[in-house]
C-alpha cells in the first residue's frame, strides 16, 4: 500500500476526467459508420478483457458537434477528449472517481505536499451540496470564521449547485492578495451570510505539540502528509521520551485526512507489529488487512482521542483502529464517514485519475463510509471536549 494510494474526504468529485494519448485515431474512418470497436483498436491500450462497445456512434457524435454546431471550427480536439472521459467517468456514478488534467494534477500533488494559494479550507461534497469539512489552523478560512458542514451556495454569486468538489477547488483557489466572497449556510443560520476573504499562500500545518498539566501530552495531527511521521516522531521525543508527559490526548479534529501510509505509520506507534490497522474490503469476500508496522512504543501510555465533524478519512481509519484494538476512548462529534480509498493513477500526458478501489473497515468490521465514528463521549464545545479528555486521563 506504500505506492500511489491516497484517502481524502473530501466526498471528493471532479469536473473533467481524461484517457490521454492518441484518442483521435479512427477519426476519419470511424464516424460515418455505427458498428462494434473493440476498445483496444480505439484507444490504444490493451485492456485484461474482451471489451465491445459502439464507438461508431461516439464518432458520430463528434463529427456532428465539429460540423453543426456554431463554434465547431474553433473546437479543441484535446478538450473533446477531456469532456469525453468524464463522461465515462461521471457514468460510474462515484463521486471521488476522478480526472485531473495535467495543471489540476500539479495542483492536487500540492495540495497533499500542503502548499497552495486559496482560503485554506478542505472541501467535500455531501447531500449533493459542496462543504467545508474542516478550515486549516490559522487560515484565512478559520479566520473569516468559517466551520466544518458549512454549505457553500455561491462564490463570488457564482451558484454552486450541482458542482462537483474539484470544480470548486478550482474556482476558489486563487492567487495570494485576491479577494473571494463565499455565501454560506449553516446549521443555525436564518439566512445565508456572506463572507469575504482574501487568498493567502497557504502552507498546511502538520503536527503541533503542548505539555498540559498533569504530565499530559496534547498532540495535534492536522494532516496525514510526507512531513506527518517525522513530526510525530520529534513530538514523541520532546514529550514522552523526555520524560515531560506520561499520558496522551491525540487530537485529530479537523484533520481531513491524507496518505494511508502515513496513517498506518503513525498507528504503529501504538499498535505492535502485525496487528491489524485497517481491513480493505473491495468486493464481497475479496478484501486484505493492512497491519501495523511498528513496534507500539506508546501502547500502554495511557491516551484518549479527539474527534469532530472534520475529522476525516485517514484520521477516522487511525482512530478507529485504536478504538478497537486498544479500547482508547473517543471524545467529541461523529466524525466525517469518508471511507473509501482512492489509487491515483497517471496518464502518459501527464493527467492522472484518481479512481475508488475499495472500502475502508476499522479491525471490528466496522464500515466507516458515510456512518462516522461515534465518541464514547459526544461534547460539541471545543474547549469542553478538551476538558473532558484531560478529565478522564488525570482519572486514570
Amino acid at each position: 500500500m506504500n505506492k500511489k494510494i491516497l484517502i481524502l474526504i473530501l466526498g471528493v468529485v471532479l469536473f473533467v476526467s481524461a484517457a490521454g494519448g492518441s484518442f483521435y485515431i479512427g477519426y476519419l474512418t470511424g464516424f460515418n459508420e455505427t458498428r462494434i470497436i473493440e476498445i483496444r483498436g480505439v484507444a490504444d491500450i490493451n485492456p485484461l478483457e474482451e471489451v465491445k462497445a459502439d464507438f461508431g456512434v461516439f464518432w458520430q457524435a463528434w463529427d456532428k458537434l465539429k460540423n453543426i454546431h456554431i463554434r465547431g471550427a474553433e473546437l479543441n480536439h484535446q478538450d473533446l477528449v477531456y469532456g469525453a472521459i468524464e463522461g465515462l467517468l461521471q457514468s460510474v456514478k462515484d463521486s471521488n472517481t476522478v480526472f485531473f488534467t495535467p495543471e489540476e494534477t500539479k495542483k492536487f500533488n500540492e495540495n497533499i505536499a500542503g502548499v497552495f494559494g486559496g482560503i485554506g479550507a478542505e472541501l467535500g461534497k455531501k447531500d449533493n451540496n459542496i462543504i467545508i469539512i474542516s478550515p486549516l489552523k490559522n487560515s484565512p478560512a478559520e479566520k473569516a470564521g468559517l466551520k466544518p458542514q458549512d454549505i457553500i451556495l455561491k462564490v463570488n454569486n457564482e451558484d454552486f449547485a450541482g458542482f462537483d468538489v474539484y470544480e470548486a477547488v478550482k474556482i476558489i483557489r486563487g492567487e495570494p492578495g485576491t479577494k473571494i466572497k463565499l455565501l454560506i449556510n449553516r446549521e443555525g443560520f436564518t439566512t445565508p451570510k456572506e463572507f469575504e476573504i482574501t487568498r493567502e499562500l497557504i502552507r498546511a500545518p502538520t503536527v503541533e505539540w503542548e505539555i498540559l498539566d498533569d504530565k499530559i501530552a496534547h498532540i495535534k495531527i492536522y494532516t496525514f502528509n510526507p512531513q506527518t511521521p517525522i513530526m510525530f516522531y520529534e513530538a514523541v521525543v520532546d514529550t514522552v521520551l523526555n520524560e515531560k508527559a506520561n499520558k496522551i490526548i491525540l487530537d485529530l479534529r479537523n484533520n481531513p485526512g491524507g496518505y494511508l501510509d502515513v496513517a498506518v505509520t503513525i498507528a504503529g506507534w501504538f499498535l505492535g507489529r502485525g496487528e491489524p490497522v485497517v481491513i480493505e474490503q473491495k468486493t464481497e469476500g475479496e478484501e486484505r488487512t493492512i497491519y501495523s508496522r511498528g513496534n507500539g512504543f506508546l501502547k500502554n501510555y495511557p491516551t484518549v482521542i479527539l474527534i469532530n465533524k472534520g475529522t476525516a478519512s485517514a484520521s477516522e481509519i487511525l482512530a478507529g483502529a485504536l478504538r478497537d484494538q486498544l479500547d482508547i476512548k473517543l471524545v467529541g462529534e461523529k466524525s466525517f464517514g469518508k471511507g473509501t480509498v482512492q489509487q491515483l493513477e497517471s496518464l502518459k500526458d501527464g493527467s492522472s485519475i484518481k479512481i475508488t478501489i475499495a472500502y475502508w473497515l476499522t479491525p471490528k468490521r466496522m464500515k466507516i463510509e458515510q456512518n462516522g465514528l461515534v465518541p464514547n463521549y459526544i461534547i460539541e464545545e471545543n474547549d469542553q471536549q478538551l476538558k473532558k479528555a484531560i478529565e478522564l486521563l488525570k482519572s486514570l
